[in-house]
């Protein structure tokens, strides 16, 4: 019997190594290098608007087949995806019915640009937010919306989601500001009207400050199929919303805890010490305590371990509150239970988060601008489990499995002392380049001000290996240059490839060719995980059928050799456990390939 067992096993995996040898051969061992398509489009005949964090979003708005780009430093603009022309330009917190010779920008963009049918009306919306306090809601055409701007508050918008929080079919809009109040969230109607409840916070029910980056996260985290808002904030607490405003309350361990009754998320204070945060307080005044901020750390709501349960993931800024001012220590990933206790499930246990990731190299925006630790949460290996990535202020892109451990290369720095200028690295982009069952990690750089030097083009293999790094194009106007927007993939120009678009610093936008990508699997594929902007991608929330392991729609080869690879990993994926016992083996993968062979 057990020599049959293995003769059975040797056989599988002899067929799979076929498969796999097949699958090499027709994807190609290589990854080819990005080839530059275009470069400067949306830029002026002797200079560009100074870009800044906002990704920009792809588009058919004329449902013609063609697809453009929309995107934003400053002013909005419209461009042909093959060729990178001007479509149209209208300046930040104006449309196109107003020459844009004749007005002026209202502030710069910040968060990336939300294409999405806000008012359920079967067209797509543009949805921008601005400096000076303007949200703007776009027709396909570049128009207002009835309703639109609105322009609540003076103060920068950093942070734009839409989720459809009541279910109703139609958007809601939620901003976040960037100023010292406690009052930092505004949620909109698609109408341009401020929905009931907001904005948050008001009262004393918890802790919130300024969101200086797009830190808003939307997602179902009770299982009512609705999604609720995290709203991480300048403060060492975490503010979670129902749709109309309500705070969602947390588990009893922080009960009636001595003068510190934490019955709502936003009253919990995020200490590294469980022991500091369940008790409410830490020995700030005494001794060395770390714990978190979260005014540049977004929240992304995903289900980790694949047991059909969402958990929230949230960069946060650890530093000392014992030091005058606090000293900041490192960035680190938070793992949140929906009752907002720690994660700690299937022998991961995040009860602490990791720590000691990497000091700072520099914090001061007049020498260089500000890194980002926008989280990145995929399943690099197909796996069934998610990874979390994110770049960091110690100039390097960080990887976490949910052992809290970093693998292969990971961490990889973009910045290196030798170069004599420092470099800070975007949020990723995400896709399995080849479909070879494993994801490329693809991310832009900057440099340092007044050096006369440029960023670059970073591609990575899931172990954070590096295949490709080329010099994005130098500055057209300006003394540095490099990309801070995270980079967004799409077939922009129809030949079916990837193409990469880049809103870069001081070079306009700028597209890159993917030689070969045309079976790609998009994993994060833009800022913010889509295109609203909301920390969830579109692609992971999604129910894969039993055996379509990398959700093409198909049952192939290509779904044996990643349920192999699950298999001596030792993970666990829901669809790629057939016979529903619990795991994920060999029995498996020869009835994945038996559904591959049936067609």
């Amino acid at each position: 019997m057990i020599h049959t067992q293995k003769r059975i096993a040797i056989r599988t995996i002899l067929v799979l190594a076929l498969l796999a040898s097949a699958a090499c051969t027709a994807d190609g061992s290589e990854i080819a290098a990005p080839v530059l398509k275009w470069q400067q489009c949306g830029c002026y005949s002797s200079w560009c608007e100074t870009g800044w964090y906002s990704s920009p979003a792809v588009a058919d708005l004329d449902s013609d087949g063609d697809m453009e780009i929309v995107a934003s430093a400053y002013s909005l603009v419209a461009l042909n995806g093959t060729t990178g022309d001007l479509l149209w330009r209208a300046k930040s917190g104006h449309d196109r019915s107003e020459d844009p010779d004749s007005v002026d920008n209202v502030g710069r963009t910040w968060p990336g640009i939300v294409i999405a049918d806000v008012d359920n009306d079967g067209a797509i919306e543009i949805v921008t937010a601005h400096s000076g306090g303007y949200v703007s809601v776009y027709n396909n055409e570049g128009y207002f919306e009835q309703g639109w701007p609105q322009h609540p508050v003076a103060n920068e918008f950093r942070s734009l989601a839409v989720s459809d929080l009541d279910g109703d079919g139609d958007m809601e809009i939620a901003c976040g500001l960037a100023k010292l109040t406690k009052e930092n969230v505004w949620v909109f109607e698609h109408d341009g009207s401020i929905r009931s409840g907001w904005p948050q916070l008001i009262g004393e029910e918890g802790s919130a400050a300024g969101l200086y980056n797009d830190n808003i996260g939307a997602g179902d985290i009770d299982g009512d199929g609705l999604p609720e808002l995290i709203v991480p904030s300048d403060t060492i607490t975490i503010c979670a919303y129902e749709a109309d405003g309500t705070h969602i309350g947390t588990n009893e361990i922080y009960h009636d805890q001595s003068g510190h009754d934490m019955d709502h998320w936003g009253e919990v204070p995020a200490y590294i010490d469980l022991e500091y945060e369940t008790r409410g307080w830490g020995p700030c005044y005494t001794e060395f305590t770390a714990r978190a901020n979260f005014a540049n750390g977004p929240a992304n709501v995903v289900d980790v371990n694949g047991d059909g349960v969402n958990e929230i993931v949230v960069t946060g800024d650890v530093h000392n509150c014992h030091t005058s001012p606090y000293t900041d220590l490192y960035n680190t990933p938070y793992i949140l239970n929906s009752d907002r206790s720690r994660f700690n499930a299937d022998g991961f246990d995040w009860t602490t988060p990791p720590i000691e990731t990497g000091a700072p190299i520099i914090q001061n925006y007049g020498v260089i601008e500000n890194a980002q630790p926008n989280p990145v949460t995929v399943d690099l290996n197909g796996d069934g489990r998610i990874e979390i990535l994110y770049p960091s202020y110690d100039g390097r892109m960080h990887a976490f499995w949910l052992d809290k451990t970093e693998h292969g290369n990971w961490p990889y720095s973009v910045y290196c002392a030798s170069e004599g200028f420092y470099r800070f690295a975007t949020e990723p982009v995400v896709a399995d380049l080849d479909n070879d069952g494993n994801a490329e990690v693809i991310f832009g750089s900057w440099v340092q001000k007044g050096t006369e030097r440029t960023g670059k083009l970073h591609i990575l293999d899931y172990m954070g290996n590096v295949i490709h790094e080329i010099d994005v194009p130098p500055a057209k106007s300006g003394d540095w240059n490099g990309v801070l927007a995270a980079p967004t993939l799409a077939d922009i120009d129809g030949d079916s490839d990837l193409e990469l678009v880049l809103n870069t610093a001081h070079s306009g936008v700028v597209a890159y060719d993917l030689p070969g990508t045309a079976g790609a699997r998009v994993l994060w594929g833009t800022g913010r995980g889509s295109y609203y902007r909301n920390g969830q991608s579109l692609i992971n929330s999604a129910v894969s059928q039993k055996g379509d392991l990398d959700r093409d729609g198909s049952v192939t080869s290509a779904d044996v050799l990643i349920a192999l690879k699950i298999t001596v990993s030792g993970g666990y994926n829901n669809a790629a456990d057939m016979d529903e016992d619990g795991c994920v083996n060999v029995l498996d993968a020869r009835m994945i390939l038996q559904l591959a062979v049936e067609g």
